[in-house]
């Protein structure tokens, strides 16, 4: 039993799913008796139960809410019940079976990440409570999804904080190194066991669906590329040239492949290199786009980062403005949950007045429908796209 102090009980009533280490009665029930990974029965202060939670004792978050039926804890038979439950959504939204199938807390698994290429599938784990549960998890995959493989890619940057050991390993069949995928009708293929994270970032498929529309006989720059969804994308959607800037020679090797595996690979150029160094030095060699898209890794990883994360946007996104041709079009993401919309659209502002350049923002974009949001958990809207156009003054 995991019993909280009076009146914390609100925020989960209204449906948010965690629960902080300072909410939670420590002389009735100490934190440090739990084990990680615990499977407890939460209690409010008037003692109403209000479903099981996941401990994680050594954490700020230190319980998440996994069913809120008294009758169903997890095991097997909700853990397949919830993937019967993500499957469905998916299955009525996309046209082929490439898409995040599990997005954590929003599909009622916290901790857990779940990506489809066909038959293949991905698996991240981020909570002691998921992870010892792995072996029932295996079974109900195998139960509700028949794959012919499943890679472990464990090795994120939160299952240190959660004090979890970091691995890479098949938990079913023999993964492929490269698997298949189609986006918006583009075929590619990703590195799953030495890509970045789960191999493939699915959440921008309605973001760059609009790219794809904007780019007809454009002159596009993809800064942090990876391995093309975005340039890629803008090359079939009509581009006349596509410029990629990634720090990985391995993934622009990839995002060439791509290229070719669509027949777009003479419109595609790659630069190596820093990102901030790289648009310098186009600047210092006029290059100019008609269509740039910044897609960066999170720059507010944490809260003590937001000053400088927030500086780090306004100086991207300046460095981009000035690469723009005559009233060129600026997409520019984040993906940093610290960020709010409307302080990324006040970056974007601030840049364009201290370059003398006029900003119209034509549209905004945010995750795809298989990184579903709970209204009344803000942290699982975590992704921002802002459409802008650039004019002179």
């Amino acid at each position: 039993m995991l019993k909280l102090k009076k009146n914390e009980q609100r925020r989960l009533q209204s449906g948010h799913c965690w629960i902080y280490a300072n909410e939670i009665d420590s002389k009735a029930t100490p934190v440090s008796s739990f084990k990680p990974g615990e499977q407890v029965l939460v209690e409010g202060s008037d003692g109403k139960k209000i479903g099981y939670a996941l401990m994680s004792p050594t954490h700020l978050i230190c319980a998440r809410l996994v069913s809120r039926d008294l009758k169903r804890h997890l095991d097997k038979s909700l853990l397949v019940h919830r993937l019967k439950v993500a499957l469905s959504l998916r299955e009525s939204i996309f046209d082929q079976p490439c898409y995040r199938l599990v997005y954590g807390d929003s599909d009622g698994l916290p901790g857990l990440v779940i990506d489809r290429y066909f038959d293949h599938y991905v698996v991240q784990i981020n909570h002691p409570g998921m992870e010892i549960r792995l072996e029932e998890l295996k079974q109900a995959m195998e139960k509700v999804l028949k794959p012919e493989s499943v890679l472990l890619r464990n090795d994120g940057k939160s299952r240190k904080a959660e004090g979890m050991e970091s691995y890479i390993k098949p938990l079913i069949g023999e993964p492929p190194e490269l698997v298949d995928l189609v986006e918006n009708g583009v075929k590619f293929q990703a590195p799953i066991s030495t890509g970045q994270k789960t191999g493939w970032f699915y959440d921008h498929r309605i973001n760059r669906a609009a790219v794809m529309q904007h780019a007809k006989g454009k002159r596009v720059l993809d800064v942090f590329s990876y391995i093309g969804g975005w340039a890629v994308q803008a090359a079939v959607g009509g581009a006349s040239e596509v410029w990629a800037i990634d720090s990985s020679e391995k993934a622009l090797d990839q995002l060439l492949a791509n290229g070719e595996l669509n027949g777009v690979g003479d419109k595609l150029t790659a630069l190596q290199g820093d990102a901030f160094e790289a648009l310098k030095e186009l600047k210092n060699q006029n290059e100019r786009f008609d269509l740039i898209v910044l897609d960066p890794p999170a720059l507010i990883p944490r809260r003590r980062d937001f000053k400088a994360g927030l500086s780090a946007y306004r100086r991207l996104n300046e460095l981009a403005i000035r690469l723009l041709s005559k009233d060129g079009m600026l997409v520019s993401c984040s993906c940093s949950m610290h960020l709010p919309k409307d302080q990324l659209t006040d970056q974007l502002r601030g840049a364009a007045v201290h370059l003398d350049r006029n900003l119209q923002i034509i549209g905004f974009g945010g995750q795809g429908p298989d990184h579903p949001i709970l209204p009344a958990v803000p942290e699982t809207d975590y992704l921002k796209a802002t459409f802008c156009r650039v004019t002179q003054r």
